[in-house]
């Protein structure tokens, strides 16, 4: 029976020393292997591994791109003595475990404070070299080659590259935002201001063309009515003469008609004449002719 006991407990002890000695490796990780504190091996090959148990140990490290994004926007200074706000990334990733772990102690965040302080001092000397159009527009691209290039040769040194730097973007300080914002604000009141003057003194031109084009209208309507209603009026005029011509009694008559007739519209109408007058002329001839 003791037998069997003994065999038991070596058997377990046998198993529990394989497991502490199997580990894997995963492909996104390094591993590196220590024995009694001190780097044995680094693994960058995902697999199946094997260790001493007791005496090694497996630390792992990320092997995939990292970001170091800041917390807060830095305030840099560019060559016009201006203040302006840069909100900046890095993309990085170890390269070299060994060194990263002998340099850092495999820390991330003592790794992510020295990365921030090298671009920090680029960024400072890059933007001190140039203007503010420059840092936003126009060699933006140029300052972000430049940092990740320099960045990087200091990144080798602790076992990590800096894969990118980019500027995410760079306002100016509230306190000259405002002052930016207000001189804005006047040059568009100004042009504003302009356009309406040149509409308005517009608007007036086309309005006194346009009254011009209706007096030059209507004064030519008013020739040509008058010269219609004068060809008219010879007309009648020449039609009358023609008429009087051919029967000068005639006409006389129908005159003498068109007189009684308007005189004599409405029952209330007097006229005061005396017997002898031309006008009752047809009236006595009609009266005699009756007789």
């Amino acid at each position: 029976m003791k037998t069997l006991n003994v065999l038991a407990a070596i058997a377990a002890a046998a198993i529990a020393a394989l497991a502490t000695s199997i580990f894997t490796v995963d492909q996104r990780q390094y591993a590196i292997v220590f024995q009694l504190g001190e780097v044995r091996e680094v693994i960058a090959t995902p697999g199946l591994y094997f260790k001493w148990p007791l005496i090694q140990n497996v630390r792992y490290f990320d092997k995939r791109i990292l970001t170091l994004d800041s917390a807060e926007p830095e305030r840099f200074i560019t060559s016009e003595k201006k203040n302006v706000l840069v909100d900046s990334f890095v993309k990085w990733r170890i390269v070299d475990p060994r060194l990263y772990y002998v340099s850092v102690e495999g820390d991330e965040a003592r790794a992510k404070t020295r990365l921030s302080q090298t671009v920090n001092a680029g960024l400072r000397e890059e933007f001190g070299k140039r203007t503010v159009h420059d840092v936003v527009s126009g060699e933006r691209d140029k300052i972000m080659e430049q940092m990740r290039e320099k960045a990087d040769l200091d990144a080798r040194k602790i076992g990590v590259q800096i894969v990118d730097v980019r500027v995410k973007r760079v306002d100016l300080p509230s306190e000259v935002s405002d002052s930016v914002y207000r001189r804005m604000e006047a040059e568009r009141k100004r042009v504003a201001n302009e356009l309406r003057s040149e509409g308005a003194a517009e608007a007036e031109k086309i309005r006194a063309d346009a009254d011009r084009q209706r007096e030059v209208v209507v004064a030519e309507a008013y020739r040509d009515a008058e010269k219609i209603k004068g060809e008219g009026d010879a007309a009648a005029a020449a039609t009358y003469a023609r008429a009087f011509n051919q029967d000068s009694e005639f006409y006389a008559f129908y005159r003498s008609l068109e007189a009684y007739r308007s005189s004599f519209r409405n029952k209330s109408d007097v006229l005061v004449l005396e017997p002898g007058s031309d006008f009752f002329k047809y009236m006595r001839s009609m009266g005699a002719a009756g007789k």
